[in-house]
């Protein structure tokens, strides 16, 4: 339980991360989507292919074409649609696409839901409602639909994760094969390539720490959690990187970010522990 729960808040943590991260390089123009994506995918394999071929036992690449396809949809989807969206906006569409995604496949697959899942999960939604939904306006129309695509995306990739047996070699084989369609991806826009060298080094660090790391961890979680559970946990990343930049920005502290934060962070810890 303890291992899950680590790999877990790791895994959360290095989500936030990758929504500031994001946010730093594409709000403020130092670089591309697909630059930017392409770089951040291409870190993210070549640090886990380092680790899997370093660590004790087996050197294997594992992961599977489709959770590949998956991953490569969700990042590109989600630099496109992060260039024109406001955050609130694009974290409701977004994790409302893996909430649905998630949920009606944990519900087809026959999970239970007992009551500390549903009164975490309600907790959540409430907290989250609170801290968006004042920033929330009209999403312009294209954005709305790819940041849409990228929660569905994600919500399939975390899925494909919940047999995974070696959450390390399983994702280093996911970032690997998404590599030949990102830098397709990036010669088909290399007339609208930007990046300076701040751009690329956020890029990195998103792909090396907060994907590639972050993302073996929550295939390392995902087994443990059930697909219920953990679309519940992830309401907790807006909160997360809205505590980000407050540490990082300098943003403030206001009441309605500390309820929300108690309501969601508290939620989803007693999801998890229905669980």
């Amino acid at each position: 339980m303890r291992r899950t729960a680590g790999a877990t808040l790791f895994a959360l943590l290095a989500f936030a991360s990758n929504s500031i991260l994001c946010r730093m390089a594409l709000r403020h123009v130092h670089t591309d989507p697909a630059s930017f994506t392409t770089v951040r995918l291409v870190a993210g394999a070549a640090t886990l292919w380092i680790l899997v071929q370093v660590r004790g036992r087996t050197r294997r690449v594992g992961g599977s074409w489709p959770a590949a396809l998956a991953l490569l949809a969700y990042a590109v989807t989600f630099s496109l649609a992060y260039v024109a969206l406001p955050a609130g906006t694009g974290a409701l569409l977004l994790f409302g696409a893996v909430q649905v995604v998630m949920i009606a496949t944990g519900f087809i697959a026959g999970e239970r839901i007992n009551s500390r899942i549903a009164l975490g999960w309600t907790l959540a939604v409430a907290g989250l409602v609170l801290l968006l939904l004042p920033g929330i306006a009209a999403p312009p129309s294209l954005q709305a639909l790819s940041m849409l695509a990228a929660g569905v995306a994600w919500g399939i990739y975390s899925l494909k994760g919940r047999d995974s047996t070696d959450a390390l070699g399983d994702t280093a084989g996911n970032f690997i094969r998404s590599v030949p369609g990102v830098l397709v991806i990036s010669m088909l826009m290399w007339s609208q390539r930007s990046a300076d060298a701040q751009g690329i080094a956020l890029a990195a660090a998103s792909g090396a720490i907060s994907s590639g790391l972050g993302y073996a961890a929550w295939y390392t979680a995902l087994p443990k959690l059930g697909a219920i559970a953990a679309a519940n946990a992830q309401l907790s990343v807006p909160v997360l990187a809205a505590l980000g930049g407050v540490a990082l920005f300098a943003e403030p502290i206001t009441v309605r970010l500390l309820v929300s934060s108690l309501l969601v962070l508290g939620g989803t810890a007693l999801a998890i522990r229905g669980r």
